[in-house]
C-alpha cells in the first residue's frame, strides 16, 4: 500500500537577545484539529514535497518562501492501523528565510515559540522524540505507530 504524501516545515529565527524560536500554530480543522502543528498539508497531484511546502507555508501563514530556502530533515511514516486513512508518510524542512509577517488563516493561527520550550504536551504525540532534535540541525528517519486511541505512539522504528 502506498502511503500519502505530505509536507510539514519549520520556520525558524533568532531573537535579538539569542533565543531561536521556531513557527507553530493550533489546528483549526482537519486532522489533528486542536493540536498544534508545524506548517504543511498534502501534496496535491504532480506536486512535490517542496512546491507542497512552498505552497502551504504562504496558505496556512501569509509567508513567502523560495523553495532553495527550504531545507530538508528527514522523513517520518506515520502509521493508524485503527483508521489507516490517517496513515502517511511526512518530508519534514526548516527553514530561516521567508518574506512578510505570519498572519491567522482559516487552518491555523501562527505563532513564535521558543525551541526551548516547545509545547510538546499540545503536539503529536510523535513530536517529543524527533522535533527539538530536527530544529537544532538532526536529520530523523522515523516510524510511529499509533494506537487505539488515535493520540499515543505505541511503537517506534
Amino acid at each position: 500500500m502506498v502511503l500519502p504524501q505530505v509536507c510539514v516545515c519549520y520556520l525558524m529565527r533568532v531573537t535579538p537577545d539569542g533565543r531561536s524560536e521556531v513557527l507553530l500554530g493550533r489546528k483549526k480543522k482537519g486532522l489533528g484539529q486542536g493540536n498544534i502543528v508545524g506548517l504543511g498539508g498534502k501534496l496535491e497531484r504532480g506536486e512535490t514535497a517542496v512546491d507542497a511546502a512552498v505552497r502551504e507555508i504562504e496558505e496556512e501563514s501569509g509567508l513567502v518562501v523560495a523553495a532553495s530556502d527550504l531545507v530538508p530533515l528527514g522523513v517520518l511514516t506515520y502509521l493508524f492501523p485503527h483508521r489507516e486513512a490517517w496513515s502517511q508518510v511526512s518530508n519534514v524542512f526548516v527553514c530561516t528565510r521567508w518574506r512578510g509577517t505570519p498572519r491567522e488563516s482559516d487552518e491555523l493561527d501562527p505563532r513564535w515559540f521558543d525551541v526551548a520550550e516547545l509545547p510538546v504536551d499540545e503536539m503529536w504525540d510523535d513530536a517529543k522524540h524527533w522535533l527539538p532534535g530536527v530544529l537544532t540541525g538532526s536529520p530523523v528517519l522515523e516510524r510511529f505507530t499509533f494506537g487505539e486511541d488515535l493520540r499515543s505512539v505505541v511503537a517506534r522504528g
